[in-house]
């Protein structure tokens, strides 16, 4: 079994006396279906798995909401008692069914004990415009790449990962040289499973890279399904991303989609590529003052891909490269290590409503700016990412110390160092970036 994070929130979800029927979205390939199954093999007695894509029995399955009606047709066409409290019955694909979606109403106020998993793509259940989104009446969670200590476990390190989440600064600094040499190999690989997988199980980094094209042909493909006037606009935003990450200031220009573009033309484009769970949209913010989101200004964002090893594919970055020596963690001036932690951050985003969490601050005419402003539920959180040991952090500084320093904040810097505490900043390194920002309150309620 591939260990992921999230199950702990599925067994947390099957032992709520008031659960709902829950909602599991992500991008494409992240691995819904595979954990689900697990899921419902290792916690139930039986599981209804109904795949909802090119199938004829369910294309009139939910011709109406009786709960009992639609119970009974699955038992017998699966041939399954379906029980309360033993039975998981898991939609999957529920986006390719009407009215699939519209039913958790029913099943969340007439059947509210029988546990009911939906799993689809973010993008597939967006645009159903014809069904309403059941709000109020479904649990939901969101579902990412593989991070990194989801990557050491899948290598069978679970020790060092159990490290790493704990925040051991000691062990961890023991383990400095192959938690790094994992850590390379995670911005090769990243956190797609199926590139995991090949990678894993027999280290051909040309396989592995043949994953990702594969990956990213079908994400290509949906982009055509999907759209029809907005295509070619959708394609030129994502085939922008390399270059628009390796310039110096990472915010994004139109200008370098095409000559003369103006942000009009493309905003649908770029809300397309949000909705499908494809990039993440980070805004820029005046001032890190809590609510970030009132500060923020929506016309100057940076846009990462979800997955630093897609990243690397699109970029023809030689493996090579990227596997020996330090150089990877600088190349394309650092946007893998941008990429890498925002993605470990985004991962901790389990709900809808902590989507707010993430910015950036830069000033005009000036070359000053901060990575990242990050709302914990503790504090704001200045982070500079820092790919190589050479590791001065001047923006950082004069954020906190000068400009300000009324706020009496503690950056955070994100580098290749080992922890360190000084009275401004905190040091850690890049391989703690997701449990750090948990320790720190996100992803949970507190």
């Amino acid at each position: 079994m591939m260990k992921r994070n999230i199950y702990s929130e599925l067994q947390a979800w099957k032992g709520n006396s008031k659960h709902k029927p829950l909602v599991l979205l992500g991008a494409r390939q992240v691995g819904k279906t595979y954990i689900v199954k697990e899921f419902g093999k290792n916690e139930f007695s039986n599981m209804v798995y109904v795949n909802c894509h090119n199938n004829k029995f369910v294309e009139n399955l939910f011709c109406d909401f009786n709960t009992d009606r639609i119970i009974y047709q699955l038992e017998q066409a699966y041939e399954l008692k379906i029980e309360i409290g033993k039975t998981l019955l898991f939609f999957d694909e529920i986006q390719e069914v009407t009215n699939g979606l519209s039913s958790l109403k029913y099943f969340c106020e007439d059947k509210r004990d029988l546990h009911v998993i939906v799993a689809g793509s973010l993008l597939g259940i967006s645009i159903r415009k014809e069904e309403s989104y059941p709000v109020g009446k479904v649990n939901d969670l969101r579902m990412y790449p593989m991070t990194f200590d989801e990557f050491l476990m899948a290598n069978g390190r679970d020790m060092l990962a159990d490290a790493v989440r704990k925040l051991d600064w000691d062990s961890m600094a023991l383990q400095h040289d192959l938690l790094t040499d994992y850590l390379r190999q995670y911005y090769f690989c990243g956190g797609m499973p199926e590139a995991v997988a090949t990678w894993i199980e027999n280290h051909d980094a040309k396989e592995t890279r043949n994953v990702q094209r594969s990956i990213l042909a079908t994400y290509s493909k949906d982009m055509g399904k999907h759209t029809h006037s907005e295509v070619v606009r959708i394609r030129q935003v994502w085939d922008s991303i390399p270059a628009q990450l390796a310039k110096e200031n990472k915010k994004f220009v139109f200008g370098a989609i095409k000559k003369g573009a103006r942000a009009a033309d493309f905003e649908k484009a770029i809300q397309w590529l949000m909705d499908a769970g494809l990039i993440y949209k980070v805004a820029r913010t005046s001032k890190p003052q809590e609510p970030l989101k009132f500060y923020a200004d929506d016309s100057a964002f940076k846009i990462y891909l979800l997955d630093c090893g897609l990243l690397a594919c699109m970029c023809g970055a030689r493996s090579s490269e990227m596997l020996i020596g330090m150089e990877v963690f600088s190349e394309f001036k650092g946007s893998f290590t941008e990429n890498y932690i925002l993605s470990q951050i985004k991962s901790l985003e389990l709900h809808d409503e902590m989507d707010k969490n993430i910015f950036y601050f830069s000033k005009d005419n000036s070359t000053m700016e901060v990575d990242f402003l990050v709302q914990g539920n503790k504090r704001v959180i200045p982070t500079e990412a820092k790919a190589e040991e050479n590791v001065r952090a001047k923006s950082l500084r004069l954020f906190i110390t000068d400009d300000f320093k009324a706020y009496n904040l503690k950056g955070l810097r994100v580098s290749m160092l080992p922890y360190r505490e000084q009275e401004w900043m905190v040091n850690i390194p890049l391989y703690s970036a997701e449990a750090y920002f948990k320790h720190e309150g996100l992803g949970t309620d507190e």
